[in-house]
């Protein structure tokens, strides 16, 4: 019985250092794609069609935020022009990014970083 508790807990401390050594690399890679943007992106490059209500919304804020990335950023429910613009873009969702000029349906910092190769 001792035999197969030591394999258990040998399991489970194996299991706990894969999920952490995996969450440590997509920390890192967030911060390395978070660099990246910041370092290429301009002012008006990167716009964001949100709403007040979005999770994601609010994600993808604090993750520009956090990098020092500059975006601009208007919410449907406030303003006409950004209603239209949600409505012309035929989005299913928020939020909507245009980087560089290309839709983006939802957030992933690795396709934002993508609008700048290299």
């Amino acid at each position: 019985m001792k035999a197969k508790t030591r394999e258990m807990l040998a399991l489970c401390v194996v299991a706990g250092a894969a999920w952490g050594a995996g969450q440590g690399l997509k920390a890192w890679q967030a911060e390395r794609l978070g660099a990246r943007v910041a370092a290429n992106a301009q002012a008006g490059d990167i716009v964001m069609i949100s709403s007040l209500t979005c999770t994601y919304c609010r994600q993808a804020r604090q993750w520009f935020t956090r990098h020092e990335v500059p975006f601009s950023e208007c919410f449907i429910e406030q303003e006409a022009a950004c209603a239209e613009a949600y409505r012309r873009l035929m989005a299913p969702g928020t939020p909507v990014l245009l980087v560089r000029g290309q839709r983006q349906v939802g957030f992933d910092a690795r396709r934002v970083a993508q609008a700048w190769p290299g």
